[in-house]
């Protein structure tokens, strides 16, 4: 493990090259929200909110510096913060959005408790009961989300007693907040960490767990005590971790070897040290498109007047939000919206996927199919646009349409006027065989 204490020194390299330290540091509007003086815990506890600022510099703020920026006059004094930042994990261009855009990256910043790092699976990260004075300070944590879901970072920043000029000193980040996947694909679900090199936490250890959580369930999908080089048993399978990735960048992103309709929901990817600990939330969404068939394949012949039964099979498509239609397409090429028909609720396999159907009653008389053409099924799926179609013949005897009538017109002009022309040829040539005839009576 003492490969460990070089994490750090790289850290700051890579953290350098993916958040651009070289680019200016935006200035952060947050809210700073905290518990209302005077009332205890509990799920109903009031909490007070007031508008923020953080100047960020990858190097100390000098007094100098400090008098030539001006916060906004809305902004108490009280509530405005120099915050030195060596790694540059604030200087990510999706929190500095374009001068005079609409849109701002989030940012809330929380009064933050140091306390001892305890989980089941791996050892303790302190040793002793003692708070070390270190954490005699104020402490900070800063939950922020860039725009177009590029990046989610959760910060852990330390300044001395009642000053404005904190520090961060733990680093937590993902640059895939919401990753789409289709069923059946391998999954990165990315997260990195870096830690403040000066800090004297640094060196005693730290503990990786990614958690899984939806809809009330959670499991542990997996955890690494560093302290002991050893990953904790949990019952998920296919899922992995780049140890050397972890050592040499700080990488601990979450593998999935093959995606699953279970894998779908939040994974909360968390970093302990002693004493601190910061956490950022993945959300995974599976989609995939559902596979479609019509029935009976092929469609029987139609005969006029009668009552066709057909039905469209919608299978293995996540998650269950689903759109069946139907259309008709005439053999002129024109498209006839039959509505949704009859549909089924849905049905669920053993893998998690869904199966839904949609039965229609085809009447020739009244849709009009007397010429046929194409019956088509649609699903509109947030995994995209599917579609099915079947020829529909109809047979028997049925009145002709304008354009038939317009051909059988002209074929029987075309036929009449071969007919003359036929005609005045062959009276034409038996006058030609009556003269010819009478002159050699003559």
């Amino acid at each position: 493990m003492s490969g460990f204490s070089t994490i750090y020194k790289i850290s700051i390299i890579v953290f350098t090259l993916c958040f651009g330290v070289c680019g200016a540091c935006p200035v952060l509007e947050c809210w700073f929200v905290q518990e209302k003086p005077g009332h205890g815990g509990g799920l109903s506890t009031p909490m007070s909110q007031e508008k923020s600022l953080m100047f960020i510099r990858t190097e100390a703020f000098s007094e100098e510096i400090k008098t030539e920026l001006h916060p906004p006059a809305d902004i108490s004094s009280s509530r405005v913060y120099y915050v030195t930042d060596p790694a540059g994990t604030f200087c990510s261009a999706a929190l500095n959005p374009p001068k005079g855009s609409v849109n701002k990256p989030k940012c809330e910043i929380n009064p933050f408790m140091p306390h001892a790092s305890m989980v089941r699976w791996a050892s303790a990260l302190t040793d002793s009961a003692q708070s070390p004075v270190y954490l005699q300070a104020d402490w900070f944590s800063v939950a922020a989300q860039g725009l177009d879901e590029q990046l989610t970072l959760s910060n852990i920043m330390r300044a001395p007693l009642a000053s404005k000029d904190p520090k961060v000193i733990l680093s937590v980040s993902s640059k895939t907040p919401v990753v789409r996947c289709r069923l059946g694909e391998p999954v990165l679900l990315d997260c990195g960490f870096w830690v403040d090199p000066s800090s004297p936490l640094h060196g005693s250890g730290f503990s990786i767990e990614w958690r899984y959580q939806f809809r009330g369930e959670g499991r542990l999908v997996l955890a690494y005590d560093g302290k002991n080089d050893r990953f904790a048993e949990t019952s998920e399978s296919g899922a992995e971790m780049d140890i050397t990735g972890l050592y040499q960048t700080g990488n601990v992103s979450l593998i999935l070897e093959e995606s699953q309709v279970r894998h779908s929901g939040t994974y909360i990817c968390t970093v302990y040290l002693p004493h601190l600990l910061a956490q950022v939330a993945v959300d995974l969404e599976i989609v995939e498109p559902p596979s479609l068939s019509i029935l009976p394949s092929p469609l029987p012949l139609l005969v006029p007047g009668q009552v066709l039964s057909v039905q469209c099979e919608a299978s293995g498509f996540a998650p269950h939000t689903l759109d069946l239609g139907w259309e008709f397409t005439g053999a002129d090429g024109k498209s006839l919206s039959l509505g949704q028909g009859s549909v089924t609720g849905h049905r669920r396999a053993s893998d998690g996927t869904f199966s839904q159907s949609s039965r229609l009653e085809l009447d020739s008389t009244k849709l009009r199919l007397a010429r046929g053409g194409e019956i088509s099924c649609v699903a509109k799926h947030d995994g995209g646009t599917r579609r099915a179609s079947a020829a529909l013949n109809v047979i028997g005897v049925a009145a002709p349409s304008i354009e038939d009538s317009m051909a059988m017109v002209a074929v029987a002009l075309l036929l009449y006027g071969m007919i003359k022309f036929l005609s005045w040829t062959f009276s034409s040539s038996d006058s030609g065989d009556s003269e010819l005839n009478d002159k050699k009576e003559k």
